[in-house]
């Protein structure tokens, strides 16, 4: 009889090989949809379009708990040349998200083997995580807001952490992120005279001066803030033209997410005065707004007594994670937690392009949301 590793191991290489990115995860939901008919006895149901939630019910009154897996890959080229490479040109599971899916069908598997008979628990397959969509898509559908969750639960794998090692933390887990792309236009003009036109290079070297100063990238301060340019354009290489035209593309970081609103105000404010100033048109647009994940503290100890009664090691970190994490909008929604399961110190980077998930903690994973639930259900 195969083993609960060997079929997780089969499937999260299934997934990885077949990857598809945000809003795309058709191909996903199916193998999800296959697995879960194949291994489990569960209610399954769509969700947010490319999403799947698979339901146990108890036949004794309990809590409503909501286990989430992310399913979406990224646009990212994998170098890797093993058997079970992505096939699909440009796209490929940088994040572990086929990890993360392979762990919540162990978990689905186990509930089918070891069924728990108290309260309603709800494993959430989801979709858009990458792109900060996911979540909220999943929120404003109908068949989920029926479930009335009592508390929600999420992991995310970690490299440069020992593998098997519990990552925990109470409030903060990782930090609010927003994008935002500010476009300036102006009028071209002839190099010889510019002052015919009217260019957005002051406007955008002050823009990035403004976000410097008002940058504190220390992490370990509640008002941490964090401006980060990632791409500037402006006109033409055309030596005698003075541009009329030009983009500035930032991400913000805070962990306050008043914070956050402050500091946007701030900008907007900003450009408004070099819009008259400048005699440009000035517009933002702000998008893959992530949410920071705020742990709740029974939430965080029912995580704790799960790992430690699994004999897994804690870690208790004091400084939340600088990324943002989709599953923060449910933390801002219900009671719950994110935590860390590590993917061991010399795992690549999440994002590289020769990442791969380690099969060795998938089986970890399962069982510690699994001893969670039973935690919760007591």
């Amino acid at each position: 009889m195969e083993s609960l590793k060997d079929t997780l191991e089969k499937i999260r290489k299934e997934l990885h090989k077949f990857p598809e990115v945000s809003e795309k995860e058709y191909e996903t939901k199916k193998r999800i949809q296959a697995f879960l008919k194949e291994h489990t006895s569960c209610d399954v149901l769509p969700v947010a379009k490319t999403g799947v939630l698979a339901i146990f019910d108890g036949n004794k009154e309990g809590k409503t708990v909501m286990l989430r897996a992310d399913i979406d890959a990224l646009p990212i080229q994998e170098i890797n040349s093993f058997e079970h490479k992505s096939v699909n040109e440009g796209v490929s599971h940088k994040c572990g998200h086929d990890g993360h899916t392979a762990i919540l069908l162990g978990v689905a598997k186990l509930l089918t083997e070891k069924p728990l008979h108290k309260g309603k628990i709800v494993l959430l397959f989801q979709p858009s995580e990458e792109n900060g969509r996911g979540a909220q898509s999943v929120l404003e559908d109908s068949s989920f807001k029926e479930l009335n969750i009592d508390y929600a639960f999420a992991l995310h794998n970690l490299p440069g952490f020992t593998k098997q090692e519990i990552v925990v933390k109470k409030n903060e887990f990782t930090s609010n992120v927003k994008s935002v792309v500010i476009t300036l236009e102006g009028k071209t003009a002839h190099a010889a005279e510019p002052e015919k036109g009217f260019n957005p290079a002051n406007a955008i070297a002050k823009i990035l001066h403004f976000i410097k100063q008002e940058t504190k990238n220390t992490p370990e301060d509640s008002d941490f803030f964090l401006a980060t340019p990632v791409h500037i354009t402006m006109g033409e290489k055309a030596y005698g033209v003075s541009a009329g035209y030009g983009e500035v593309h930032l991400t913000l970081r805070s962990w306050s997410t008043s914070l956050m609103n402050e500091k946007q105000q701030k900008i907007e404010q900003l450009l408004q005065k070099l819009e008259e100033k400048e005699k440009l048109n000035i517009n933002t647009s702000w998008f893959e707004e992530f949410y920071a994940n705020k742990n709740d503290k029974e939430a965080v100890d029912y995580i704790k007594k799960a790992a430690t009664k699994q004999k897994l090691s804690i870690n208790e970190i004091t400084t939340p994670f600088k990324w943002g994490e989709d599953f923060g909008l449910f933390t801002q929604q219900f009671k719950g937690a994110i935590f860390g399961l590590g993917a061991g110190k010399d795992t690549p980077a999440l994002h590289n392009p020769d990442y791969d998930f380690p099969d060795e903690v998938t089986v970890t994973g399962a069982q510690l949301f699994y001893n969670i639930l039973k935690e919760v259900q007591q």
